[in-house]
C-alpha cells in the first residue's frame, strides 16, 4: 500500500473536474455548490471499491470543502479505492443545521456521478463528529455507518451546560461583580473572552486563585492532562495537575457562546438545580481540589456554600429545542458507529463518550456501538495511521456484520502499526483501554 503522495497537489483543485492522475490519487475531482448553498467536493478513485466516505468539517469551516481530516489520510483512502466526498455549510460557526441539511443534496451529486454506493460512511471531526452522530439518526436510510472523531457526540446542550458550570463557578468565586464576565446572553464575545483571560491569569498568580480555578475547572470536567507535548503529571504533583487545568480553561470552558446563541435565538444553557458540591464529588478531581484549598488556607465548604447561594440561570426553552434538534443525539442507531476520543480532550471533554454510550444503551442499540480512545491530551490531533485503522475497522464491520474484537485496543494498535509500516502513514500514540467518566450534566430534554 502506498500513501499516494504524488496526488496531493491536485486534491485542492478548484476546477470542475480535475485531470486524471497517473499515480495513486483520484481519477477525478469534482467541486461545486449544492442547491441549498455550501460547497462540496467529490474525489473518485481510479478503482472504486464501492464505499463512499462523507466528511463533515469542524467548527467555523467555510470555503473549499475538505474530504477528510488530512491530506495523508485522504490520499491513502483514495489509493485503497474509497470514494471521498465532503461539504461545508453556507456560513461558518456552529452551523450543524445546514451541514445536516446538505447531505441529501450531496448524495444526489454522488449518485449522479458514480451511481449508488454499496456502503456510505459518515465521518467528521469535532463539530463534524457531532454532525456524524446526528446523521446516523436523521438519515438512517442513507448512511450505513458512522465514524465520529473527537466529536461532541452527547450534544451541544450538555457540552455548553458544562462550560456554564465552570464559568459560573469562576466568576462567582473570583469576580462576582464584574459584568464583563458574561455567562449567557452574550453581547460582545471578544470582550468576554479578554475579561475571562484577565481574571484567570490574575488568579493563577496566587494559591487562593489557583485553588478556585481548579474547582471551577473540575465542575466543568476538565481533565488533568490537557496539554499536547507535556508528560502526564504525577497524581501527587498538585502544582502540575493544577497547571494543566489552568492551561486548558479558556479553550475548554470559555468557548465561544455568542454565535451559538444567535443561531439558537437565545440562551440554551441553565444551572438551576445543580448541586456543585456533588459535581465536585463526581468530577474525579475532588481530592486535588481539597488539597489545593487546604494548602491555600481556604475553606472549600464556604466556597461551595457561596456557589449554592448564588443566583442561578434559566434557559430559553425555544433555544434549547433548537440546539437539541441541531444537535443533541438520542442514541437511536440503525447502523454501526465507532467513536474516537483522546483521553485528555477538553472541547469536548471525553465524558461525552460515556454519556453517548448511555443514550445508545437506553435505546437498546448498544451492540451497534464501539468506542476507541487514544491515551494523550489534545483535540482531534490524530495520527494518519490511527484514523486509517478506524476506517478499515468500520469497513470490516460492515462487510462481516459483526464486531468481534475488531475495535479492541490491541487489534487497533496492531492494525495501525501495519498500516504505518506498509502505507507510510504517520503513527502517533496508542489505543488504550479507557473508561471515561459520565457527564455531570447529561440532560437532553429537561431545560428546567
Amino acid at each position: 500500500m502506498t500513501a499516494g503522495l504524488a496526488a496531493l497537489g491536485l486534491l485542492a483543485t478548484t476546477s470542475a473536474v480535475a485531470p486524471a492522475l497517473a499515480a495513486d490519487g483520484p481519477a477525478s475531482t469534482l467541486r461545486g455548490t449544492l442547491d441549498n448553498g455550501g460547497n462540496y467536493v467529490l474525489h473518485t478513485p481510479t478503482d472504486w471499491n464501492g464505499t463512499l466516505l462523507v466528511w463533515n468539517p469542524g467548527y467555523g469551516r467555510t470555503g473549499e470543502a475538505p474530504a477528510g481530516p488530512s491530506e495523508g489520510v485522504t490520499a491513502w483512502l483514495l489509493d485503497q479505492g474509497f470514494a471521498l466526498a465532503g461539504t461545508t455549510a453556507s456560513a461558518g460557526g456552529w452551523n450543524v443545521e445546514h451541514l445536516i441539511d446538505n447531505q441529501p443534496y450531496l448524495l444526489e451529486v454522488v449518485e449522479d456521478e458514480l451511481g449508488q454506493p454499496g456502503d456510505v460512511i459518515a465521518w467528521g471531526s469535532s463539530m463534524g463528529g457531532l454532525t456524524t452522530a446526528a446523521l446516523m439518526e436523521r438519515y438512517p436510510e442513507d448512511f450505513d455507518a458512522g465514524l465520529p472523531l473527537c466529536g461532541s457526540v452527547a450534544g451541544t446542550v450538555p457540552m455548553l451546560n458544562g462550560s456554564l458550570d465552570g464559568s459560573f463557578a469562576l466568576r462567582t468565586l473570583l469576580a462576582p461583580g464584574d459584568d464583563r464576565l458574561e455567562l449567557v446572553d452574550i453581547r460582545d464575545e471578544g470582550a468576554r473572552q479578554a475579561a475571562f483571560r484577565e481574571v484567570l491569569d490574575e488568579a493563577q498568580a496566587t494559591p487562593e486563585g489557583r485553588a478556585r480555578i481548579a474547582l471551577a475547572a473540575s465542575v466543568a470536567q476538565v481533565p488533568t492532562w490537557t496539554q499536547p507535548g507535556t508528560d502526564e503529571p504525577d497524581r501527587k504533583d498538585l502544582d502540575a495537575l493544577q497547571e494543566q487545568l489552568y492551561a486548558a480553561f479558556m479553550f475548554g470552558v470559555i468557548s465561544p457562546r455568542q454565535p451559538l446563541e444567535e443561531r439558537a435565538g437565545g440562551n440554551f444553557s441553565w444551572n438551576t438545580g445543580v448541586d456543585y458540591s456533588q459535581s465536585l464529588v463526581h468530577s474525579g478531581n475532588a481530592s486535588l481540589v481539597r488539597a489545593l484549598y487546604r494548602d491555600a488556607g481556604l475553606s472549600l465548604a464556604e466556597d461551595l456554600g457561596t456557589l449554592a447561594g448564588a443566583e442561578r440561570i434559566s434557559a430559553d426553552q425555544q433555544a434549547v429545542d433548537y440546539m437539541q434538534r441541531n444537535a443533541t443525539p438520542t442514541g437511536d442507531l440503525q447502523g454501526p458507529v465507532l467513536t474516537l476520543h483522546e483521553t485528555g480532550d477538553t472541547a469536548p471533554t471525553v465524558a461525552q463518550a460515556a454519556t453517548y454510550a448511555d443514550r445508545v444503551r437506553g435505546q437498546g442499540d448498544r451492540p451497534l456501538l464501539r468506542q476507541a480512545f487514544v491515551d494523550r491530551p489534545g483535540h482531534c490531533d490524530y495520527a494518519d495511521a490511527e484514523v486509517a485503522a478506524l476506517v478499515v475497522t468500520l469497513q470490516e464491520r460492515l462487510d462481516t456484520g459483526r464486531w468481534a474484537d475488531l475495535a479492541q485496543p490491541g487489534t487497533l494498535n496492531a492494525l495501525a502499526d501495519d498500516l504505518a509500516e506498509a502505507g507510510g502513514l504517520e503513527r502517533g500514540g496508542v489505543f488504550a483501554t479507557y473508561q471515561p467518566d459520565h457527564m455531570l450534566r447529561p440532560e437532553r430534554e429537561d431545560a428546567r
